[in-house]
């Protein structure tokens, strides 16, 4: 090992040692790094997701992509940069030698020590006048705007948001309900300032004139664009029933929210409306902390549309051993209360449910309002119809993430809303690429996760639709593998205990390779959970190239 200038040059293996396609964590310094070898080329990469700090040595490689096994983020090998999201950092990536045998990693200990590396940024001309204007600021517009920096846009990029944060990981609001959202945030006010982004917080925009290219806000105010990216996101459902307004009849929609139900919750019996991704977190995150949790639900099963009746009563029976109750296949008729505060439920059935605290769960509907009357064309659930470059039908202004519905591969090519996080950042960098005239068009393959308590189920694809299932493995073992076919093909994959089998689906759906429910049926996945890669002993995957 040599040292200078705090750069460390070490030998970690031979180069006999390392077959074609294997993945290999070493240590350089003390530091973890990975080391890839795909068709006789050697590489080095941080071993880490800059994510969430997913171990990548059990993701999955395939030429030159190394892709994330928790949350189907992807990587190049070869430089590091970000090519399916979600994150907002790279790689670092160091340099690898080969001498009389032996593979030597070159790297500075700042570089190991870093959990990603930022893309370099552009800075603001003063001079240049073209202004972008971000409306939201969640990961699609974050995204759009860091990527418009990373592709030498120098005019004024302003983001503006009705809340007074700065971006945030919202995936977290039904996990981790006690933090503080400068806990949340995804860039510092330090970060934005020095790349040149503006945030204009509390500043809601309420109309839109696109003749004029201006947007109005609730404050009075205006502010003229020369592009415009729609990425207001959205709103929870809203419940409408009697009773609604009484106290402690909660939505969850900031972290300002999740920290009052979390404290509203202590102690005290909690009814959840909604039992699909919300609703179920929310259940699983307030077991431990209220005195009781009933969740609601109008159809047979949770997350019924989404993946399925076996995997929503698994789902049900994993909250069930921790104490929560379930009334399924029944709506809210009211909610009652004595001196304004919520007391009971009652459902359509007649039956009263005590309540001290309700959160409602529903579902979300696109932040639009301010489109009505515009010549902007919204579908019929008021999503902003989008091409694949994210353009709209006016000129020079785009949409993104859930305010959006777009084409979909995995969907016949019908357009239709996916609100995931993966999805609004993949929109947020095509429309950036797009207003710098890139002609840039969608690829990417849905990813999203759910979090119950300590298990995680992961799922990519689009199964709307879908007609048949192929499952491997054992619900009841909490370890499974369930395949959604439509027209005798696969187009979603879900998983609990089986990484990285849907970081592999998801790969082998961005290719345009189409799986059959044959080749789902004859899959071995016994022992894909280790560390692995296409031609690393996975057969599996191999079948599937």
């Amino acid at each position: 090992m040599e040292k200078g200038d705090d750069v460390i040059t070490q030998q970690v293996c031979l180069e006999d040692d390392l077959y074609d396609g294997e993945m290999r964590e070493v240590e350089v310094a003390g530091y973890p790094v990975l080391l890839v070898r795909e068709h006789l080329q050697i590489r080095a990469v941080g071993s880490k997701c800059p994510h969430a700090g997913a171990p990548l040595c059990k993701g999955f490689l395939k030429h030159g992509r190394l892709r994330c096994p928790w949350h189907g983020a992807c990587f190049s090998t070869q430089t590091g940069d970000i090519e399916e999201y979600p994150t907002l950092n790279c790689l670092p990536v160091f340099e690898v030698t080969v001498e009389d045998g032996k593979v030597l990693i070159t790297a500075s200990i700042k570089d190991l020590a870093s959990m990603g590396k930022v893309k370099p940024m552009s800075q603001r001309n003063p001079q240049i006048r073209q202004v972008v204007l971000l409306l939201g600021a969640g990961p699609a517009a974050l995204t759009c705007a860091e990527t418009l920096r990373q592709e030498g846009f120098t005019g004024r990029i302003l983001m503006t948001t009705r809340e007074n944060n700065l971006p945030y990981d919202k995936t977290e609001l039904s996990k981790k309900m006690e933090a503080k959202a400068e806990s949340l945030y995804l860039r510092s006010q330090s970060f934005l300032d020095a790349h040149d982004i503006e945030v204009w917080r509390e500043r809601e925009v309420v109309s839109l004139d696109t003749s004029k290219k201006t947007a109005h806000f609730h404050d009075g105010s205006s502010q003229a664009y020369d592009c415009l990216l729609i990425a207001t996101g959205s709103d929870p459902k809203r419940l409408e029933v009697p009773g609604t307004k009484l106290r402690h009849v909660c939505y969850l929609q900031t972290p300002e929210d999740a920290n009052r139900i979390l404290q509203l919750a202590s102690s005290r019996r909690v009814v959840i409306i909604g039992a699909s991704f919300i609703g179920m977190e929310l259940a699983a995150t307030l077991s431990s902390t209220a005195r009781s949790i009933h969740v609601i639900e109008k159809t047979e099963f949770p997350y019924q549309d989404a993946l399925g009746p076996e995997v929503g009563n698994f789902a049900m029976q994993m909250l069930h051993q921790q104490g929560v109750l379930f009334s399924m296949k029944t709506e809210v008729a009211e909610f009652l209360g004595e001196h304004g505060e919520v007391t009971h439920v009652l459902l359509d059935s007649g039956r009263q449910i005590p309540a001290d605290v309700v959160v409602i769960g529903i579902g979300v509907a696109p932040n639009t309002r301010f489109l009505q009357g515009s010549s902007i064309d919204l579908d019929q659930n008021n999503h902003v119809l989008v091409d694949l470059f994210m353009k709209t039908n006016v000129p020079g202004v785009f949409a993104a993430g859930d305010a959006a519905a777009f084409p979909v591969a995995l969907f016949s090519w019908k357009s239709t809303h996916i609100h995931h996080w993966q999805i609004a950042q993949a929109h947020g960098r095509v429309a950036a690429l797009n207003i710098l005239q890139r002609e840039e068009k969608l690829h990417t393959v849905p990813f999203f996760w759910t979090k119950l308590g300590g298990k995680v189920i992961r799922y990519a694809g689009y199964g709307k639709g879908y007609t048949d299932i192929v499952v491997k493995g054992k619900l009841d073992e909490e370890k499974f593998v369930v395949f959604y076919i439509r027209d005798n093909f696969v187009t979603a994959v879900a998983s609990l205990n089986f990484d990285p089998v849907v970081a592999m689906v998801a790969e082998v759906l961005y290719t345009g390779r189409r799986i059959t429910k044959q080749e789902a049926e004859r899959m071995d996945v016994s022992n894909i959970n280790q560390c692995t890669s296409s031609s690393g002993g996975d057969e599996a995957a191999a079948k599937l190239q």
